[in-house]
C-alpha cells in the first residue's frame, strides 16, 4: 500500500492561496512496504547502536572541544559509504550520500555536552572532565542528550546506505559542533559548509524531550523556539560611604529602577499574543553594606519569536536603561552590550510539519504522536532554514522510561529531571528505536522510490 497525500502547493491553488514558498510542495509518501524492511534492519542494528550510545554518553565533550566526537562521527560515515568531510566550523563533520536523480535531504545532529557532573548512577555514566577556556576544570555530562542525536544521525545514515534500493536523490548528514553556544550551526556555514556539501531542499532534526514517555515523538508547526538575545548592562556611578549618598551616585538604585522598569516592555509594549521574555539573570554589584559601588552590572537573557517582537525588546531595553540613567544622573551612559550573533529562532515549516505528523502516525500509531507547545528555549538549527531559505522540521522524541513516567504522575511525586539536569538520563532503548523509526521513515517519504 503506498498512501499520498495530495501536494500542498495544488491545494493551494485550489483555495486561491498560491505561494512560492518552496515548502509548499512537500509530498508525503509513506510506504507500508517499507516498515518491515527498516524494523529488521533496527533489529540487526540497535545492539551496536546502543553500544555507541554508552560510549558517547561516558565520553562527552565540551563546546568547540568534540575532538573525538567528530572523529567517530567521520569515520562511521565513511564506513557507511558516505563522503566526508572534517574540520567544518572547528569540529563539524558533514558527508553526503548520492543516490541518483531527486532533492536534498539535510539531516543534522548536534554533538557538544555540558559543563556538569552527571549524577544519574548509570554504570556507563560519564566521568569526564575539561579544561574550559577560562583555565578552570568542570566536569561534561551529555545532559542534554546530544549522545542519543549523535547515536541517532549515524544509524538514520547507515540505514539509508544499508537500503539504497528504497529512496533517490541525495542525504547529507551534518555533525555540529557547538549548538550548546549557539553557535554551531552558523560556524559551519561560514565555514562554506554549502560549498563543500550540496545545499539541501529540505532540513531536518529531532531533540530529546525530558517531560515525553519514551516510544513517543512530539512536533509543533510554526514556531518551535525562540530567538535568544543576551544582553550585559553596566550602570556607572559614583562611589562613596554608604552614609553620604548624597556624595556619591548610587549605581544600584538606578540598576534597581531599570531591572523593574524592563518587566514593562513585555507587558505594556508587546502584543499579548506575542511571546516574549525579558529575564534579569543575574546582578552584581558592590563589596560591603556601607560601601556605595562604582558600577552595577546586570546579565540579562531576552527570549522572541518573530523578528518585529526581537526588535521591539532590544530597543526598549536600550532606552530604558539610557532613560534611567539620564534620570538618576548617572556621571556617563550606561554601557549595553549584546552579542553580535544572536541564536535565531526554530520554525517548523507548516506543509513540512503536516506531512512529518502523517508520515510519523502512518509508522508508529496515533498513540505515539503528541503534539507540543512551541518553547521558549533556544535551538540554532533555525539558523540553517533561516539562511538558505529552505523547509525546516526540528522534532521532539521522548526519553522517559515507563517507570519513571508512571511515578512522575503520582501526586506529590518528585519532578522529572529536566534537560542540563545532572540526573537528566534517557531511557536508551526504546527512545532509539522510536527515533530511529520516526526520522528514518520521515527521511524516507521526503526521497521519492527510484524510478
Amino acid at each position: 500500500m503506498r498512501a499520498l497525500l495530495p501536494l500542498i502547493a495544488a491545494a493551494l491553488l485550489l483555495t486561491g492561496h498560491a505561494s512560492a514558498d518552496p515548502g509548499d510542495a512537500v509530498a508525503h509518501r509513506h510506504d507500508a512496504d517499507s516498515v518491515p524492511v527498516v524494523n529488521r534492519w533496527l533489529d540487526a542494528n540497535l545492539d551496536g547502536l546502543l553500544k555507541t550510545y554508552r560510549h558517547l554518553h561516558a565520553h562527552p565533550e565540551l563546546s568547540l572541544q568534540e575532538t573525538k566526537t567528530a572523529a567517530l562521527v567521520a569515520t562511521q560515515l565513511t564506513t557507511a559509504g558516505y563522503t566526508v568531510e572534517a574540520g567544518i566550523g572547528g569540529h563539524g563533520v558533514a558527508g553526503v550520500l548520492r543516490n541518483g536523480e531527486g532533492p536534498t535531504l539535510m539531516i543534522r545532529g548536534d554533538m557538544d555536552g555540558l559543563p556538569v557532573v552527571e549524577q544519574t548512577g548509570l554504570p556507563y555514566a560519564s566521568k569526564t572532565s575539561a579544561t574550559r577556556a577560562d583555565g578552570t576544570s568542570v566536569g561534561v555530562m551529555h545532559a542534554c542528550g546530544h549522545d542519543i542525536h549523535v547515536t541517532n544521525l549515524l544509524g538514520v545514515a547507515k540505514l539509508l546506505s544499508a537500503h539504497r534500493e528504497l529512496w533517490a536523490g541525495t542525504v547529507v548528514i551534518v555533525a555540529q559542533p557547538a549548538e550548546e553556544l549557539g553557535r554551531g550551526a552558523r560556524l559551519m556555514m561560514d565555514d562554506r559548509l554549502f560549498a563543500r556539501m550540496p545545499k539541501p531542499d529540505f532540513a531536518i532534526a529531532l531533540h530529546v524531550d525530558a517531560d515525553l514517555p519514551a516510544g513517543k515523538v512530539g512536533y509543533v508547526s510554526g514556531w518551535a523556539a525562540a530567538n535568544v538575545d543576551s544582553v550585559d548592562i553596566i550602570v556607572h556611578g559614583r562611589g562613596g560611604h554608604g552614609a553620604r549618598p548624597h556624595q556619591s551616585n548610587d549605581p544600584i538604585v538606578t540598576a534597581a529602577h531599570i531591572v523593574t522598569a524592563l518587566q514593562t516592555i513585555v507587558s505594556r509594549r508587546v502584543d499579548p499574543q506575542a511571546p516574549a521574555v525579558v529575564t534579569v539573570g543575574s546582578i552584581h554589584g558592590g563589596t560591603k553594606n556601607n560601601v556605595i559601588p562604582d558600577a552595577v552590572e546586570l546579565k540579562l537573557t531576552v527570549r522572541s519569536y518573530s523578528d518585529g517582537v526581537r526588535k521591539v525588546l532590544m530597543d526598549g531595553i536600550r532606552q530604558i536603561a539610557d532613560d534611567a540613567c539620564r534620570t538618576f544622573r548617572c556621571p556617563k551612559k550606561p554601557t549595553i552590550k549584546t552579542k553580535k550573533h544572536y541564536t535565531p529562532a526554530v520554525y517548523n515549516h507548516p506543509g513540512l510539519s503536516a506531512a512529518a505528523g502523517g508520515v510519523f502516525r502512518s509508522a508508529l500509531g496515533d498513540a505515539a504522536l503528541a503534539e507540543r507547545k512551541p518553547t521558549m528555549g533556544g535551538e540554532d538549527f533555525g539558523r540553517y532554514s533561516r539562511r538558505l531559505g529552505v523547509p525546516g522540521l526540528l522534532f521532539r522524541l521522548g526519553t522517559v522510561g515507563p517507570r519513571a513516567w508512571s511515578a512522575s504522575l503520582r501526586k506529590g511525586a518528585t519532578p522529572l529531571p529536566t534537560l542540563h539536569s545532572s540526573r537528566f538520563a534517557p531511557e536508551p532503548t526504546v527512545t532509539l528505536r522510536t527515533g530511529l523509526r520516526a526520522m528514518g521513515h520521515l527521511a524516507l517519504s521526503l526521497l521519492p522510490r527510484p524510478q
